[in-house]
């Protein structure tokens, strides 16, 4: 009998598995990967996004702060898809300001600690950019 708790066990056997079918899988890091994802251009976002298609719809930056609220509803589920989202807003021209309020309203709905979660990772996100020098608003 072990020591560990069946989840500790369950992950012990999935590393396991994974480092049998392949080795390199046993250093794989999901933050690598997502890091590796490119940001969209502004133009790109509008064309796809925004209201290229529907002329009176809504712009790609509305769209992508209706997006980052619908995210901040999933908790903690969403970390790469908010980065992610935050990351192409500050593309699209959203302001740290325009960012914050979005998730900030959703503390009603999805409650403090889901909103809570998503200011940080976007206050990460923005900081990183900042860094970066990619950060314009």
């Amino acid at each position: 009998m072990s020591d560990r708790s069946p989840f500790e066990e369950m992950m012990v056997r999935w590393q396991e598995m994974a480092r049998s079918m392949n080795p390199s899988l046993e250093t794989f890091s999901p933050r690598a990967l997502e890091a590796m994802w490119p940001t969209m251009p502004r133009e790109w976002m509008e064309m796809v996004f925004g209201n290229a298609w529907n002329k009176e719809g809504l712009d790609a930056k509305t769209r992508l702060l209706l997006t980052l609220a619908g995210l901040t509803m999933q908790g903690a589920q969403a970390d790469a898809q908010i980065r992610l989202t935050v990351r192409h807003l500050a593309e699209a021209g959203a302001t740290r300001q325009e960012i914050v309020e979005a998730i900030g309203m959703m503390s009603v709905f999805a409650g403090l600690p889901a909103m809570t979660r998503a200011m940080q990772l976007a206050q990460e996100t923005l900081e990183a950019s900042a860094d970066e020098g990619n950060e314009e608003t």
